[in-house]
């Protein structure tokens, strides 16, 4: 399947190097591929407005916030429990992540918590709405942040030539 947007190789390299670092400067980032501070601050600016670029945030370690535990829940829940699940669901803190899902159960959720004391209270505060089945995680051997993976298929040189980005207007959106 086709990407949704039309990007040039200008704007993948733009949103590979924000990916690696969403600090850089206009100026080094426009050093980085190729295009002036003011040509990069409006292509950031319009993949920011094409909500191609959603947002910028730092990487926080849980473990030096104190949250050691994380555990995957899968939890089965009939259609009477659907709807009043999905209410309740956001008055869980715990909770870090939650996906519909197929197969057997209906949502996987991924929780983080600071001592295993308190996987019990919140597995039971799930049990109204279905039957829960949790596995702890003991370690992470792959992991891939999401915007390096997005990016993985798209093989564009660092810095495009000056003919090449002449040559290939960008699409209109």
């Amino acid at each position: 399947m086709p990407p949704a947007y039309d990007l040039d190789s200008i704007d993948y390299n733009i949103v590979r190097e924000l990916a690696s670092d969403a600090r850089l400067s206009f100026a080094e980032l426009g050093r980085r591929v190729g295009l002036s501070p003011s040509a990069v601050a409006e292509r950031v600016h319009q993949l920011e407005s094409e909500r191609i670029v959603l947002g910028y945030r730092a990487i926080l370690d849980e473990r030096s916030f104190g949250y050691s535990v994380i555990a995957f829940i899968r939890l089965t829940c009939d259609n009477q429990h659907y709807r009043p699940f999905l209410k309740f669901l956001p008055t869980l803190e715990a909770v870090q992540e939650c996906h519909h899902i197929t197969g057997g159960e209906a949502f996987l959720i991924k929780v983080t918590l600071s001592s295993i004391d308190q996987l019990e209270p919140l597995i039971e505060r799930l049990l109204p709405y279905g039957m829960p089945t949790t596995s702890m995680v003991l370690s992470t051997p792959v992991y891939r942040q999401q915007e390096a993976w997005l990016l993985k298929g798209h093989q564009f040189s660092k810095i495009p030539s000056r003919i090449e980005a002449k040559a290939t207007p960008r699409a209109k959106r």
